[in-house]
């Protein structure tokens, strides 16, 4: 299988190392990729999200199978441009893309499916903000309607901040808080067929104790053995299978990749978000564990055949990412620090570059996402602090305490 992956992040970095590990793989690109997919795959340049050079550059390399990455490549319409040239293509149409380009109608379509997530306005006037602000009360939950990179959302006790993201973000979604740990849940699907993935959890906040500004996580662990035994099998029944339903009978059915963003509420799982592409950091560790070749799952979801493929099979163990982030993030990234200690196993590039020299500089707000595997949580968890402490980079900032708090039990439904 010729395969093209479309993307230049930590995830994409994730997709690549399960791609070239598949031994139906015999070719793997990237575009425009980044230093450390490089090692795994052959790197072409091309502007992500721009659907005619994406389709044009999956013809050129003749490749039976395109991955799309990042979201708003999806949202652009990418997919359908490599679907028109007769080629499978991993990814959403325009139209299905949408339930993670548009929070409003995200919430349409579950209203309309019945599925259980926080009660919701859609606001674009000063007045309408103040008057949802003041039904639902703080926490106050505010959210870009539009695509964010991971930062639209803001939750905050402060009716002030609450107001002024509101402001700047125009036209906006505000819910009510939904309290509870929160999950993610990665669907694999053509559209009827699903195929889920293992729960993880990630970290929005920039600093220890879930302190400081949202981003766009700062890591990851799984699997989840706190979590309820019947998490994903209700899930499926009360919030994906609804959800794909509505999609089919509105004409756009979603195949590719179903993130569902959940909050394990008192009453139950809650949708928190959708997103229609594979989460970051969290995909780091969930394929690390996944033991089923990754090609092969995404080519069946592709090409409409995934009811026929075989349950996936998992590695024993734990896996944990820690991120690595440059100086000021998730404000503008100081970029060009040199960066050591990163050309080893585990260590995913996300925001790398080479200088002109050829030395591995940071290129972005996440820069790494140092990843490792252990035979639990604990040993997963040193091994991965250990190879964080291998990284040099000059201002880097780093969390200290992911999966610590279910590394001691301390997690409580």
């Amino acid at each position: 299988m010729r395969v093209l992956l479309i993307g230049s992040g930590g995830r994409e970095h994730a997709l690549a190392v399960g791609l070239a590990a598949d031994p139906s793989v015999e070719f793997l690109a990237a575009a425009p990729g980044n230093p450390g997919i490089a090692s795994v795959a052959e790197l072409h340049p091309v502007t992500a999200t721009d659907p005619a050079a994406v389709a044009a550059l999956a013809v050129e390399l003749g490749a039976d199978l395109v991955i799309i990455g990042p979201e708003a490549p999806l949202v652009a319409g990418v997919a359908d441009a490599v679907r028109a040239k007769g080629i499978a293509c991993f990814g959403p149409s325009a139209a299905a893309a949408r339930l993670e380009g548009s929070k409003a109608f995200a919430n349409e379509v579950m209203a309309a499916a019945g599925v259980p997530t926080a009660r919701s306005f859609a606001c674009s006037t000063t007045d309408e903000v103040r008057a949802a602000l003041a039904e639902f009360g703080a926490p106050y939950v505010v959210k870009n309607d539009g695509l964010a990179a991971g930062k639209g959302v803001v939750v905050t006790d402060s009716l002030e901040a609450a107001q002024r993201h509101a402001e700047e973000c125009g036209q906006v979604v505000i819910e009510e808080f939904l309290p509870g740990p929160e999950v993610s849940l990665f669907v694999v699907t053509d559209g009827t067929a699903v195929a889920p993935l293992m729960p993880a959890q990630d970290f929005k906040r920039l600093r220890d104790g879930d302190e400081g500004p949202n981003t766009g996580g700062m890591g990851a662990y799984a699997p989840l053995d706190w979590a309820p035994a019947d998490l994903v099998e209700r899930v499926l029944r009360e919030t994906v299978e609804p959800t794909l339903a509505e999609m089919r009978e509105r004409g756009t059915p979603f195949a590719g990749l179903l993130y569902v963003g959940l909050a394990l509420t008192p009453d139950g799982p809650k949708v928190i978000e959708f997103n229609a592409r594979f989460g970051d950091p969290e995909t780091q560790v969930v394929l690390a564990l996944l033991d089923t070749p990754l090609a092969g799952l995404l080519h069946a979801a592709a090409t409409g055949t995934l009811a026929a493929h075989p349950p996936l099979a998992w590695k024993d163990g734990a896996a944990i990412t820690v991120v690595v982030a440059s100086h000021n993030y998730p404000g503008t990234p100081r970029t060009g620090d040199v960066i050591e200690g990163a050309e080893r196993p585990g260590v995913i590039h996300a925001g790398t570059a080479r200088d002109a020299g050829g030395v591995l500089v940071s290129a972005g707000g996440r820069v790494l996402s140092v990843t490792a595997i252990g035979a639990d949580l604990a040993g997963a968890r040193e091994a991965a602090y250990a190879l964080v402490d291998g990284v040099t980079l000059d201002g880097a900032q780093y969390r200290g305490d992911i999966a610590l708090k279910a590394v001691r039990g301390e997690i409580v439904l």
